[in-house]
């Protein structure tokens, strides 16, 4: 592993495989009576967070705590970043504390690359999203969900299976990375989206455009549905919300046309009702909520591999089975 977790684009298939595997390894934990290693015991882990998040910081946070770090968490409002402090000083802050961690969200994109080359900080940086560039924990812990329902788990990648993605390309860090991923992991990747959704120059991406869900959805293996993020965006790139939904939300008659084996995926907030029907949303097809627990396993396998060592996790579980007798 590499010091930092920038971009999906720095990672190898080696590196996605390496991840997915000690996931894999750690997710056992979850089924214990005591969810805990030892393994970063005496590490600080610092959330920076300048954008409002529910899920990745709590997963985050989740993941430190299970490998028994100290755990800070950064909010942007409420401190001195809300006076005028900036990201250089706040880094600068959290190196005097000695943080051997940073977990950072922010609202512009490439804060985590300059975060983790200008020198402020020494410890390892994990980008949590920024702006809308890129999310890699998110396309890590999508990768983990669909070789989990469409390999034979452990050591494979994705090769050969079609992932589609639809929605608001354009504003969408996780599509950014799942592409970036998935292609690493041999998977064929399709983007759906209005005209007006689709980013400038994607023909460079390592993927496939169509701006017909209907033709590609009956030979999708998995559908990740992304939410329109009316928070980005300052003109109006569709008709209306109705129109949206009826060219490009899933609603139980497409998911009717999938692939028995297929999936239905959603890194959430869900709009229901816009993107995905409530049908769908509850259906035992959807692993939105699955999605969700992945992210923790995903999140302990990063900071054990940034922070804990190259060894399979399985050495540290017998460990710590070790220590508890």
């Amino acid at each position: 592993m590499k010091r930092h977790l920038i971009s999906a684009a720095d990672l190898t298939r080696d590196d996605a495989v390496l991840i997915l595997d000690t996931a894999e390894e750690l997710a056992r934990i979850a089924d214990r009576p005591i969810k805990k290693l030892p393994t970063l015991r005496g590490r600080t882990v610092v959330n920076l967070f300048f954008e409002d998040s529910t899920r990745t910081r709590i997963s985050f946070e989740a993941a430190a705590k299970r490998l028994s770090a100290d755990v800070i968490n950064f909010s942007a409002k409420g401190s001195s970043v809300s006076k005028g402090e900036s990201l250089k000083d706040t880094a600068l802050t959290l190196e005097a504390m000695g943080a051997d961690a940073v977990v950072i969200r922010h609202h512009d994109s490439g804060a985590p690359h300059r975060l983790a080359t200008s020198g402020w900080i020494g410890g390892s940086v994990v980008n949590a999203g920024d702006g809308t560039h890129e999310h890699p924990t998110q396309a890590l812990l999508d990768a983990f969900t669909m070789r989990r329902h469409l390999t034979s788990g452990t050591g494979q990648d994705l090769a050969g299976r079609r992932i589609t993605i639809v929605g608001d390309i354009l504003h969408s860090r996780v599509a950014r990375s799942n592409v970036h991923l998935l292609s690493t992991l041999g998977a064929e990747v399709t983007l759906v989206a209005p005209p007006t959704l689709v980013p400038f120059a994607v023909e460079s991406w390592p993927c496939e455009v169509s701006y017909d869900l209907d033709a590609v959805i009956g030979k999708s293996d998995a559908v990740m549905m992304l939410r329109v993020q009316r928070e980005r965006m300052n003109a109006a790139f569709f008709p209306t919300e109705r129109e949206y939904a009826r060219r490009y939300g899933l609603d139980g008659e497409r998911m009717a046309r999938m692939p028995e084996h297929a999936i239905v995926m959603h890194p959430g907030p869900m709009n229901r009702g816009m993107e995905i029907t409530a049908e769908v949303a509850d259906s035992p097809r959807c692993t939105a909520v699955e999605q969700v627990a992945n992210g923790v396993s995903i999140r302990m396998a990063v900071l054990y591999l940034l922070l804990g060592g190259n060894e399979p996790a399985v050495a540290t579980t017998r460990t710590a089975t070790e220590e508890s007798k």
